[in-house]
């Protein structure tokens, strides 16, 4: 299993003097709730019903597969908040402001094709390229006051801008919301598939999120990330 990456900093020199450059082609997408599950993220790409869903997404006007991934871990927490009409209970989100490290599944993609997943998830149409500047010169750009509606960029990694979306709020102002056992067991596949963790190490680490305690504890979330443990109803 490769070991995990981190960025670097936004303002490291990259090709230029360390401001946003004139033209992005590709850029990292860090993905760390159910996206960061390869087999979900494509549905994204191509179209159709991802697991778990109740409504068909229309893809990305690029329907090609990830050039590339790898293991990612970007400095701040992931917690769960708000309610999830799909899954029931919390929804993921990243605190990039706290303390930790948030372990995401980072896929290699074409700007216009991170613009459609984001537009994907922000339930609007995707059609066009997203402009960058705002987020590449400043770290973040809120493009509207909802939930996965703010970009982050946490850093540069192979020249190329590491950017994924999450919620305007920090993790402490807003009430903490437990997240349903399919959820879990879905983030926690797609942590297993980038970097390999056992299922103990990732019930551990997901048990100490914002959000899952007291509802579950680790050795609530082992169990349901056991082989022989019967799927959750969605």
């Amino acid at each position: 299993m490769t070991a995990p990456r981190v960025p670097d900093p936004l303002d490291a020199p990259s090709d230029g003097d360390g401001t946003a450059p004139a033209v992005v082609r590709h850029v990292w997408y860090a993905a760390y709730g159910s996206n960061a599950h390869p087999e979900r993220l494509a549905h994204y790409l191509t179209g159709g019903r991802p697991p778990g869903g109740l409504r068909d997404v229309p893809g990305c006007r690029d329907p090609r597969p990830p050039r590339r991934s790898t293991p990612l871990l970007l400095r701040g927490r992931l917690y769960f908040a708000t309610e999830s009409a799909l899954w029931t209970g919390g929804r993921a989100f990243y605190d990039p402001d706290a303390d930790g490290e948030l372990p995401c599944h980072a896929y290699l993609l074409t700007l216009s094709q991170f613009s459609d997943v984001a537009a994907q998830e922000m339930y609007r149409d995707p059609t066009a390229d997203l402009d960058l500047t705002p987020v590449l010169t400043h770290g973040r750009d809120r493009l509207g006051p909802g939930r996965y509606e703010t970009l982050v960029c946490a850093g540069r990694l192979d020249g190329h801008p590491v950017l994924t979306f999450t919620a305007p709020w920090r993790s402490t102002d807003v009430p903490p919301n437990p997240p349903s056992a399919a959820y879990l067991r879905h983030i926690a596949a797609g942590i297993g598939a980038a970097h390999g963790w056992s299922p103990h190490r990732t019930a551990a680490y997901l048990a100490a999120c914002p959000g899952v305690h007291p509802r579950w504890s680790a050795q609530d979330i082992a169990a349901l990330l056991a082989p022989d443990h019967p799927a959750p109803a969605e």
